[in-house]
């Protein structure tokens, strides 16, 4: 992984009475390098994080570098191995079962949520994020990208932050797995028509049905995520 200097923060930033906010701490802007590049796959699965090439890289003594190390640990993207340092997670069957069998039940959850308290307007911007995740079908990091946006906004409108916090997380790990998931042979298109269903169940505002067709979205989608 390849990356420019991080800059180093100004000295009034750091100032606790210096009348400004302090910008984003160093390690959050280290964080979100590695991040970034652990979720293009960029920094393979089960790789070693080489701390001291990296702080090189970067331009930044190890003490910022640790601390975004255990920001990501926290996050699932990172493992820490005792006397054996930081590795990229390596997501194992049992953590994808684990983590799609949470997001069933938190998203469905949400699904019901909106089911019963979706606006018209709110039930025609899940229309057409769905629509734009129907015209990705070609492209598989678009398509990704637009069936992350419709699960995100789904669970912005259920209005509670906990619970999209929890889910973001979870996602964080899923998505460690994502070119091994969606995209065997018919799950793309499986995956429509399940979206299709869900919509149409929430314009319904039938919230059993809509919890019961969730439900199974991510059942399938772990059975496609499994390795065979």
């Amino acid at each position: 992984m390849t990356a420019s200097r991080l800059p180093a923060p100004s000295p009034s930033s750091s100032r606790p009475n210096g009348g400004r906010l302090a910008e984003r701490a160093l390690y959050e802007q280290v964080a979100e390098r590695l991040r970034t590049g652990i979720l293009a796959h960029t920094m393979a699965p089960g790789s070693w994080i080489d701390e001291q090439a990296l702080a090189l890289e970067f331009g930044i003594s190890r003490t910022p570098l640790r601390e975004a190390l255990k920001v990501l640990a926290s996050e699932g993207l990172v493992t820490m191995k005792l006397r054996r340092g930081a590795y990229v997670t390596e997501v194992s069957a049992r953590d994808l079962a684990e983590v799609y069998h949470l997001l069933a039940l938190l998203e469905s959850d949400a699904a019901v949520a909106v089911s019963q308290s979706a606006t018209a307007t709110q039930i025609a911007e899940l229309e057409a994020l769905h629509a734009e995740l129907e015209a990705q079908v070609g492209d598989r990091d678009g398509f990704f990208a637009a069936n992350e946006r419709f699960h995100m906004r789904l669970l912005e409108m259920a209005d509670n932050r906990w619970r999209l916090q929890l889910v973001l997380d979870l996602r964080k790990v899923m998505k460690l797995n994502r070119h091994h998931s969606l995209f065997k042979q018919g799950r793309l298109e499986a995956s429509l028509k399940e979206h299709r269903r869900i919509v149409a169940a929430i314009k319904a505002r039938n919230g059993e049905r809509v919890q019961q067709l969730m439900q199974q979205h991510f059942a399938n989608g772990k059975v496609a995520a499994t390795p065979t």
